[in-house]
C-alpha cells in the first residue's frame, strides 16, 4: 500500500501564509497583545485561528512550489495584511490616551503617571484605567468577534497574492488616526468645559483676594470635581467609544 503525501508541502506552505496573517493580526490585537498576556497563549490563539481558516481558505493559495520567489513575495503580503489589520483595531483604541491625556491635563494629574499594563511603558493614569476598562467592555460585549470575522473578510477585501494598493492604505491609516483623535477629544469634552470654567473662576477669585494661596485651594478642588464629573459621564463616555470601536471593526469586517 503507497501513501501519497505530495500534497504535504503545499498544505504546509499555505498553513505559514495564512498563519503569517493571523499571527501578525494576533500581536496587534487589543486584549491579545498586551505585554501581560503570555506569549504562549497568543501563540496558541493564532494557531487554533490559523486550523480553522485553513479548510477554508486553502483553495484561495495559488502556491506553485518550484520557485521560491512567489511564496515569499506572498509571505511578506500576508504580513502586511494582518499589520494592517491588528493596527486598525489598535489605531481604534488609542482614543482613549488622547482622553487620558485631556482629562488629565484638566484636572491638573498629568503628572500622575504609571506603567500601562497594555504596552508596558509609562502612560498617564487616566488613560490606562480607560483603556483597561476599554478592553474588558470589548470583551464583556463581544465586540472581540468582529475580530475573527474580519480574518475571514479579509481574504475578500484582500485575495491572497495581490499587493493592498498603498494609497488605500495610506488614506485608511490617515482616517483611523483622524478619528482617533476626533473621538478621544469628543469624549474629553465635558473635561474642557469643566476646565475652562474653573480657569476663568479662579483668575477671578485670584484678582479679588491676591492674598490667597489658589493653588493650593484649587488643586484638591479640581480633582474632586472632576472625579464627580468622571463618575457621571463614564459611562456614556464608554458607549460613544464602544460604537466608535464597533463602526471601526465593520469596516474591515463588512458580512459580520
Amino acid at each position: 500500500m503507497r501513501v501519497d503525501i505530495s500534497f504535504l508541502p503545499a498544505l504546509a506552505t499555505a498553513f505559514l501564509l495564512i498563519f503569517a496573517r493571523i499571527g501578525m493580526m494576533v500581536m496587534l490585537l487589543p486584549g491579545l497583545a498586551e505585554r501581560s498576556v503570555p506569549m504562549r497563549m497568543r501563540l496558541t490563539v493564532a494557531l487554533v485561528l490559523t486550523l480553522v481558516i485553513l479548510p477554508l481558505r486553502r483553495a484561495d493559495y495559488p502556491i506553485d512550489l518550484r520557485s521560491f520567489g512567489p511564496v515569499l513575495s506572498m509571505l511578506g503580503t500576508e504580513i502586511l495584511i494582518g499589520t494592517m489589520l491588528g493596527m486598525t483595531a489598535r489605531l481604534a483604541l488609542s482614543a482613549l490616551e488622547v482622553t487620558g491625556s485631556i482629562v488629565a491635563q484638566e484636572l491638573g494629574l498629568g503628572f500622575a503617571t504609571a506603567v500601562d499594563p497594555t504596552q508596558g511603558q509609562q502612560g498617564v493614569l487616566f488613560g490606562n484605567f480607560l483603556t483597561l476598562l476599554a478592553v474588558a467592555l470589548i470583551f464583556a460585549t463581544d465586540l472581540h468577534h468582529l475580530a475573527i470575522a474580519a480574518l475571514d473578510d479579509s481574504y475578500t477585501l484582500f485575495h491572497p497574492g495581490e499587493l493592498p494598493l498603498t494609497g488605500d492604505m495610506a488614506a485608511l491609516t490617515v482616517k483611523l488616526v483622524a478619528g482617533s483623535f476626533r473621538i478621544g477629544v469628543q469624549l474629553a469634552a465635558p473635561f474642557i468645559v469643566f476646565g475652562l470654567l474653573f480657569n476663568i473662576g479662579l483668575g477671578v477669585l485670584s484678582r479679588l483676594m491676591p492674598q490667597m494661596q489658589v493653588f493650593f485651594v484649587a488643586t484638591p478642588l479640581s480633582i474632586f470635581a472632576g472625579l464627580l464629573i468622571l463618575f457621571a459621564v463614564i459611562a456614556a463616555m464608554m458607549g460613544t467609544f464602544l460604537g466608535y470601536f464597533d463602526g471601526t471593526l465593520r469596516a474591515i469586517a463588512p458580512n459580520a
